[in-house]
């Protein structure tokens, strides 16, 4: 009975994220970036960059000036239609009331026709900032979501090793919604209730002097709230931007990894921590309603104590003759259409806040600098001699350590010439995986150079360096779509003849052809439709499609069975052919078909040599063979 191969190292080696810890140099991960919040449920926050939501919202909003200008003027004309109305009533009590008394009913008439319409332009010209504002609004909108979703792609291994694809997704959801709310909802308020302020402010001194510096007076109090209700939901906002920010990481992450869950009974102890988060979150809610509630009990108290004292002056100086009753009621009709909105402001600066600290996380997050930047002049490679499709690789006084010091590789000199076939073995945390890294550029070495065909990684666009070299993971991740998709990816230009050919040369078109839909199959979420085995063949097809000069296979067969191991190790055959390749070798059984191996310690490259040469001596290989050897019998 054959035994399996033994395994090296576990899984948890090869760069799979894992829980927040300090960083080791075993491990060779980072640790979390510091909380910069002060929340304990953010515990990756980003820090933003002074100026940096500012200079984001104007980039929003710079391509679109002229349509901003232009629904600002739709506006403008809009409440100069709305703030007419008072006025005509003041004009019909004093004037043209009296006139119809005397049987002159042309003012009376005028006034009813002025204010028909002033309602009716203030209609259309509502409707028509409303049209302009939401097209603005979802470009702007449109726009954000784009950066997000390039910015994210474009950021290192690095950053999403240590910040989850929970929190990526709150700051293109939650956080993007919160700032449709404020540009569809909250600035319409908010410019509605500043040109009321200065429309009916200039209104109430023209008409009388007094009553309008009254009325003027009375916003200092409000102004006075306004500013406290800022200062005070501006923290409670930001709180609860984290908090559903924890909520939806914590709701992805166990669905993810719902078969580890339901293996090891995770469920009470995950339901007890989402059910922490999830009061976390309903505590700054309630917080968050809670500055709402005051704020505008507040204004409330204000707007009604100011409207009171007014009219009983007023009323005082219509008896007393010094005021004109048509004035006294537009001024009220003023006042109330200028206190109306005081809670409207609140409701905008609910809006603001909220959406002033998801634009702030959003701005954080689009501050993050690649650590594999783009090179400013990139090279190209030189051509390949057809007879000769492998290229050299040099590991140059290469030295790497993580951003947080814990140091992985020491110094050390590589050269794999082209078309050679090269197994990596160790123990876990020796170094394997973070060497693949550095050779597909997912990290940039701390000292030192990586050179194909002597140009340096550093030096290659990513185009070009992805065509030259490509790595398959153990994972063999599948995206959504069908079996020819997926196989297509390294090359979309494929015609569906190239694809078969690959799918045929990998050992993959009999049970290719044998799903419902053969190659038009749809695979579904991360391949979930065909098996491990069958996943890792359709990732060497794409790989073979792809044909790069240079092949890493990062653990490869590890998750496999036996008949699985053999069918992806026959394929292995096929796509090495001719290519330099990086094996890291999980299973000895990996390793027959190197032309060299390398054996790992703490990250040194302790023994180098053909498998022959290390299986005959004494050293570190020779053991863990013999010790292979003695499983199979």
């Amino acid at each position: 009975m054959t035994a399996p191969s033994p395994k090296l190292s576990t899984p948890l080696e090869q760069g799979k994220p894992r829980s927040p810890a300090p960083t080791t140099a075993d491990d060779g991960r980072e640790a979390p970036e510091p909380n910069v919040t002060g929340d304990p449920f953010d515990r990756d926050a980003l820090p933003t960059p002074p100026g940096a939501t500012a200079a984001l919202l104007r980039s929003l909003l710079d391509p679109m000036k002229a349509r901003v200008a232009v629904t600002t003027v739709l506006l403008l004309l809009q409440q100069a239609a709305v703030q007419a109305g008072p006025l005509l009533v003041a004009y019909a009590i004093d004037s043209a009331v009296p006139a119809f008394r005397r049987a002159d009913h042309g003012p009376l008439i005028a006034v009813a026709l002025a204010y028909l319409l002033c309602a009716l332009a203030s209609g259309v010209l509502q409707w028509a900032f409303i049209g302009a504002a939401a097209r603005v609004n979802q470009d702007v909108l449109l726009d954000l979501r784009g950066r997000i979703f390039r910015h994210a792609q474009a950021l290192s291994v690095d950053f999403h090793e240590r910040y989850t694809s929970g929190r990526l997704i709150s700051r293109s959801t939650t956080d993007v919604e919160s700032l449709r709310e404020l540009l569809n909802e909250g600035l319409q308020e908010l410019v509605t209730v500043v040109l009321s302020f200065v429309y009916i402010s200039a209104m109430l001194l023209w008409l009388d002097l007094g009553l309008g510096a009254v009325a003027v007076a009375s916003f200092v109090p409000l102004y006075g709230l306004v500013r406290l209700y800022q200062r005070r939901a501006g923290r409670v906002y930001r709180l609860r931007s984290t908090a559903i920010a924890a909520v939806i990481v914590k709701f992805v992450e166990t669905m993810n990894g719902i078969r580890p869950v339901r293996a090891f009974r995770r469920e009470a102890a995950n339901d007890a921590e989402f059910a922490a988060l999830n009061r976390h979150h309903e505590r700054t809610n309630g917080d968050a309603i809670l500055e709402m509630a005051r704020y505008v009990v507040g204004s409330r108290v204000v707007a009604n104590i100011a409207v009171a004292g007014i009219v009983l002056w007023g009323a005082y100086r219509v008896a007393d003759g010094t005021l004109a009753l048509g004035v006294l009621a537009a001024a009220v009709l003023y006042l109330r259409r200028l206190y109306d909105p005081i809670d409207r402001l609140g409701m905008f600066l609910n809006s603001y806040q909220s959406a002033a600290a998801s634009l702030e996380k959003i701005a954080g997050l689009l501050a993050q600098v690649p650590s594999v930047p783009e090179p400013s002049a990139p090279r190209e490679l030189p051509a390949l001699e057809s007879e000769h499709p492998g290229r050299e690789v040099v590991f140059e006084g290469v030295r790497f350590a993580y951003r947080t010091g814990g140091e992985v590789l020491p110094r050390f000199d590589l050269t794999l010439p082209a078309g050679q076939t090269v197994a990596v073995v160790g123990s876990t945390g020796a170094g394997k995986s973070t060497l693949a890294k550095l050779l597909a550029r997912f990290y940039d070495p701390s000292e030192g150079r990586v050179l194909l065909d002597g140009v340096d990684l550093r030096d290659l666009a990513v185009p070009e360096l992805r065509r030259g070299v490509v790595m398959v993971t153990q994972e063999a991740f599948l995206f959504s779509g069908t079996v020819a998709e997926n196989i297509a990816i390294g090359r979309p230009d494929a015609t569906r003849e190239e694809i078969e050919q690959a799918a045929k040369a990998i050992g993959a078109h009999d049970f290719v052809s044998a799903l419902p839909d053969g190659y038009d199959t749809d695979v579904r979420k991360r391949g979930g439709r065909i098996s491990a085995g069958q996943r890792q063949l359709v990732a060497f097809a794409r790989a073979l499609l792809a044909d790069p000069a240079v092949l890493i296979l990062d653990e490869a067969t590890s998750s496999l069975d036996i008949p699985g191991e053999r069918a992806v190790q026959r394929a292995m055959a096929t796509v090495l052919k001719g290519r330099t390749a990086v094996v890291i070798a999980h299973r000895l059984s990996t390793v027959e078909i190197a032309d060299r191996v390398l054996v790992m310690e703490h990250g040194r490259i302790v023994e180098d040599g053909t498998p022959d040469e290390l299986v005959a001596g004494t050293g570190r290989f020779a053991d863990l063979h013999r010790a292979w050897r003695d499983s199979l019998a």
